[in-house]
């Protein structure tokens, strides 16, 4: 886990890098001169202007960083894996829209809206799923300025999807595309960005597996999200936790003394960290304090004997790298399949018949998602059936049509 790789200060030696200053004035001529050179090059006017509202969210970003981040830009590695999946994503389609005699301006002036309506939501997706936990106890403007930080993780994928989808329709429709066409170039770009993100996100400590006992298995440090939660849950090291004894009354907290040697009767918990606790509440409060606040954690029993938490999580299944595999091999295998497609469609209908299997399977790996509807499943796998059954309608409707390309592979130039 690296979540956070180094800082950008605000200005260096009294000069002003970000807010009105040396970062606004690179990027306004900067992008402005790339507009005109791409006006010169015969980019439509009304192309041009598309980028204009990303540039402008851009240098409104510079404008407030200062604000925000008054110590000065943290690069965090979450972040710095969504900037390579741009990237990567971009590459890709241009390259691929270029084959097929699409000009990749198209994609350049698509990429922006989608990772924007993308990015936005994923993150709106995260914030509804965890609003109770994570953000409905902070206050204002805590709450707000948790629901933007993006870069430390909280991207729900099918969020992303919804949101690019939106946005995708709606530049196809305003510039008379083909959608489907156009969306079989993209498929491999959105698994390889994703495949980006799952590295992102064991880099962050999110999206982590229940605990594993296989010689892969990893740990996260203090301060992670799998350590707060295991110690939320009362889980210990040595694989010890706490529970209520609930045979006798008042019912009281004690650690599984089974596991210890054996003698529960001695093993009722007096203090977490020297604070007395008697429910499971309490102890809830103590441990979430010291999650906070970086601290290890030491449990004393009423005999005396003490229990040190380690100040990293239990071991875990690293279901990222799982994903990022995952992805990776469905990238590989929608831009190959691209050249054997037979009709406009198969290529995105095949990332999406294959990818809710996969998630499905993953979520069972994962705990950080609790069952919702009474379905037993997680929203995740909810939505993965859902889209299981749309897509299968999708497959009948396009199989029925004829096989044709609405983009053809544009002819060599001739040495």
């Amino acid at each position: 886990m690296q979540s956070e790789l180094f800082r950008i200060p605000v200005e260096i030696a009294g000069v002003p890098l970000f807010g009105f200053g040396v970062l606004l004035a690179l990027w306004v001529i900067g992008l402005g001169g790339w507009l005109y050179w791409q006006t010169r090059r015969g980019m439509p006017a009304a192309e041009a202007r598309g980028f204009l509202p990303v540039g402008l969210l851009a240098a409104a970003v510079i404008v407030l960083l200062p604000r925000l981040f008054p110590e000065g830009l943290p690069i965090r590695g979450y972040g710095l894996m969504l900037l390579l999946a741009a990237v990567c994503g971009i590459g890709m389609a241009a390259h691929r829209a270029h084959q097929n005699g699409l000009s990749p301006d198209v994609i350049y002036s698509l990429a922006g809206w989608l990772f924007v309506c993308g990015i936005l939501g994923a993150r709106v997706f995260y914030v509804i799923e965890y609003w109770e936990d994570r953000f409905a106890t902070l206050a204002f403007p805590n709450n707000l300025i948790q629901m933007l930080m993006f870069t430390e993780g909280g991207l729900v994928v099918y969020g992303s999807l919804i949101g690019a989808s939106l946005a995708f329709m709606a530049f196809c429709w305003r510039h008379k595309l083909p959608v489907l066409a156009l969306a079989d170039i993209l498929a491999p770009s959105l698994v390889v960005g994703l495949a980006f993100g799952r590295i992102g996100c064991l880099l962050n400590g999110c999206c982590y597996g229940g605990q594993c006992d296989r010689p892969w298995a990893v740990t996260f440090p203090v301060g992670s999200p799998a350590y707060q939660d295991q110690l939320y849950a009362g889980e210990l090291p040595r694989g010890l936790r706490l529970l209520v004894d609930d045979t006798v009354r008042p019912p009281r907290l004690i650690v599984d003394g089974a596991r210890i040697d054996g003698r529960p009767e001695s093993d009722q918990v007096a203090s977490i960290n020297g604070r007395r606790v008697a429910t499971m509440t309490q102890a809830q409060r103590v441990l979430s304090r010291a999650y906070w606040s970086g601290q290890k954690v030491e449990v004393t029993l009423r005999d005396g004997r003490q229990v040190t938490v380690e100040a990293k999580s239990l071991p875990v299944h690293p279901t990222q790298v799982y994903s990022a595999v995952n992805a990776a091999l469905l990238a590989w295998l929608t831009w190959t399949y691209y050249a054997f497609r037979r009709r406009d469609g198969e290529v995105i209908g095949l990332l999406l018949s294959l990818y809710p299997v996969s998630r499905y399977l993953l979520e069972d790996i994962r705990t950080d998602e609790a069952a919702i509807f009474g379905t037993g499943l997680s929203i995740s796998q909810n939505v993965s059936v859902g889209l299981l059954i749309g897509v299968a309608v999708f497959w009948v409707v396009l199989l029925r049509r004829p096989a044709r390309l609405a983009l053809a592979p544009a002819e060599p130039q001739p040495a």
